[in-house]
């Protein structure tokens, strides 16, 4: 799977990605960092990527665009990496497993 890594999570969270198979990239890598949202998801949808993200407006630009890539909406608050990463691994093949069925948004809590 692809995912673009939205600008308020680390980029620890695309190198986490990536060891677990995933091609991933944080919009910091693309000079998206101070971008607009609907920047991030043309490029997303450019990219054939699944957003990662905190930010809710994400979840409401899947659900009027109705087609395109999942948004993997993460309901975690600030946490450093080694905290964010596990917390995320333990719910993280749910998740895939919810891309992969089609799930325009999956939410993870």
């Amino acid at each position: 799977m692809r995912f673009l890594v939205d600008a308020q999570l680390p980029q620890g969270l695309a190198d986490w990605l990536t060891t677990q198979g995933h091609f991933a990239v944080h919009v910091a890598e693309l000079n998206l960092s101070g971008a607009t949202d609907a920047i991030i998801w043309a490029k997303a949808c450019e990219m054939d990527c699944h957003v990662i993200t905190k930010d809710e407006d994400f979840v409401i630009i899947r659900e009027r665009a109705g087609q395109g890539p999942a948004v993997v909406w993460l309901r975690i608050g600030n946490a450093i990496n080694r905290v964010m990463i596990g917390w995320i691994s333990k719910s993280w093949p749910v998740a895939v497993a919810a891309i992969e069925a089609g799930t325009p948004v999956v939410e993870v809590i």
